[in-house]
This record gives C-alpha cells, structure tokens and sequence, in this order.
C-alpha cells in the first residue's frame, strides 16, 4: 500500500512539472512542500517495515540450565547473522532443525544441512552464517570440558580429559534421536528433571564413546613460550587498553612479525582475542546482575552499543537478553 502510494505520488509531480501549472502561488507552493514531506515519511516508513521483517528473521532464545552445571543453551533461526571468529569456553554441540549454516573450523570451511549434527570442541576458532537463501535453525548446548572429564573418570576408571572431536559435521542417526530429544528438554520449560539430566548423560556418553580414540588435550600444540607470555598479558589485562607495542615486546619480536606469528598461533589477532576475553569477563558481570552500560564500561567497551555488536556477533543475543536470563531466577 505504501508503495502504491508512493509511486502515485512521484507521478503525479511529474504530471505537475510538465503542465503550465504557477508554481510561485502561495497555495501550490505549500500544496508541494506537503506532498515532498509526505514522501519522506513513506519513505521512512517502507525502512522500518523492512526493518522489522528482518528482525523477524532473526530469533534467538537462550537458556540456561544450573542443575546441569550451569549448561547453556541456544535456540535460534537466524537468514542475516554473521557469526564473526569466536570460541566458546564449552564445547558446541548442535543440531541443524532447517536449512543448513557453513561454518569455520579447524583451518577449513564446513557444511551443515538439515538433521546433522555440530561438533566444535572448547576453545576452537570457528564462525556461522546462512548456507542458504532461507537461513537455518538449530539448538545448540555448550557443556563444558570439566563435566566430559568428570564423565570420562566414570566409565575409564581414570580422569583421561576431555574428548577432541575431529569431526566438524557428525551424523549419527541414534545420537541424533537422543539429540534432539534432550534439545526439546532443555529449551522447553514443561520438562521432568529426571529425563532431561538422564539424557543429557546418555549424550555425553555417546558423544565420547564415538570419539574414544581421539582423546587427547584439548590444546594439542605446545604454545611458544614467547607468544605464551603476550597471551597471558592479554588474559591478566583484556579490560585494559593494551598497546601492541608492549605485547610485541613481551614476545622479542616486532610489533608487524608479532601480529602474523600470534594469529597463525592463535587464530584470532591478538585485537581479537581481547575482545574474545571481554566478551567472557561481560557474561560473568551480566550473570551477577550489572546493568549493560556498566559492564560495557568494566569490560572495556567504548560504549553499550559497542558491546551489543561484539556480544550479538559471538553469541547470538544481546547483552540484555543474556542478562535478563539470570535476573528472571532471582
């Protein structure tokens, strides 16, 4: 309708400028410079109904889980987000509902269609967007490398560590059955604690059983000890500002050959990696209840708006619907 109207109205000024009509009469004067207002406001509207139809497009709902040591939990259908170079401290752990994504990891791109399964160990480099025109959807849970450690001591006998999943795309038609069932469990809250916690072990187990020969330290490569000590810096300082200078110094190398040797090390800029590190401090702050401006100033985020860009780019939500999450259960 408002397109209709639109045009409309651009036809007929082009009908007025090619008639004899005075254009210095007081009356047409005025009569245009409403029509030209009128216009910038169908203009503005037609950008918000776009607006509003993207956002449409993009839904994410987090949960988070404390009888399961504080697992966390995501549903979401996303067409435009563009998961920029993250980690997480847990494991990924995803199921595919629609459409497919493509994804960073382990030094390739991979793709995901529907009913596969996601695999990103704890602390692996990775990204997401769309594979498709549509986008995708899927739930994913986060567990964190201590309880597949706890789990493992239980059926070995012996603490052996958490697993490393070699595989970015697993498809496992039993797993993915229990899978999805543990995912409606845990982003639903109509659900028996005693299914839900059975299942979420049955996963697990699963999960390490398929990958039993691959067990080995989740940071398999033994970091240069020259780089180490940037890194530590970077953790010890993340909401501080920190010159490259310093960090390129703490490694003997210069500030150019650092950058280069810290990201083949790494993955991430060291810049990267420091946004990685306020991201994590953020969520901490934001569980205890701190107001998002407040955190984005601790954290070391220029603003609140500049923390909303880095928080949604890496998790999926905003600051305030992660906060939110927490100060529902107090």
């Amino acid at each position: 309708m408002c397109l209709l109207r639109d045009n409309a109205t651009y036809n007929f000024i082009r009908l007025l400028n090619s008639s004899n009509c005075d254009f210095s009469c007081p009356t047409m004067s005025n009569f245009l410079q409403a029509l030209y207002i009128n216009l910038d406001i169908l203009e503005l509207n037609n950008r918000k109904i776009a607006e509003v139809v993207q956002m449409k497009d993009e839904q994410s709902t987090f949960f988070y889980h404390e009888k399961l040591g504080g697992l966390e939990v995501l549903q979401a259908r996303f067409t435009h987000q563009n998961f920029s170079r993250h980690s997480h401290e847990g494991y990924t752990i995803g199921l595919i509902d629609s459409g497919a994504q493509k994804f960073y990891r382990s030094g390739s791109n991979h793709i995901a269609p529907t009913n596969s399964i996601i695999l990103v160990n704890a602390d692996q480099i990775h990204n997401g967007q769309t594979a498709t025109e549509t986008g995708w959807a899927y739930r994913a849970m986060y567990p964190r490398p201590e309880q597949f450690a706890e789990l493992s001591q239980e059926l070995n006998g012996i603490r052996c560590g958490a697993p490393y999943f070699d595989s970015a795309v697993y498809n496992n038609h039993s797993l993915k059955l229990q899978l999805h069932q543990l995912l409606n469990c845990l982003t639903t809250k109509t659900n028996n604690q005693l299914h839900t916690e059975s299942l979420f072990y049955s996963v697990m187990t699963q999960l390490m059983l398929s990958f039993k020969q691959d067990y080995r330290e989740l940071k398999k490569l033994k970091s240069k000890s020259n780089l180490t000590y940037a890194q530590q810096y970077l953790d010890a300082f993340c909401c501080e500002e920190v010159s490259l200078e310093r960090l390129a110094a703490l490694s003997h190398m210069s500030p150019f050959h650092f950058i280069r040797q810290y990201k083949k090390q790494y993955g991430l800029t060291p810049h990267a990696y420091q946004i990685q590190r306020r991201i994590f401090q953020a969520k901490t702050l934001l569980k205890h209840g701190l107001n998002v401006s407040q955190v984005a100033h601790e954290c070391g985020f220029h603003d609140q708006s500049h923390l909303h860009h880095h928080f949604k780019a890496r998790l999926g939500i905003t600051p305030g619907q992660y906060r939110n999450l927490f100060s529902s259960k107090k």
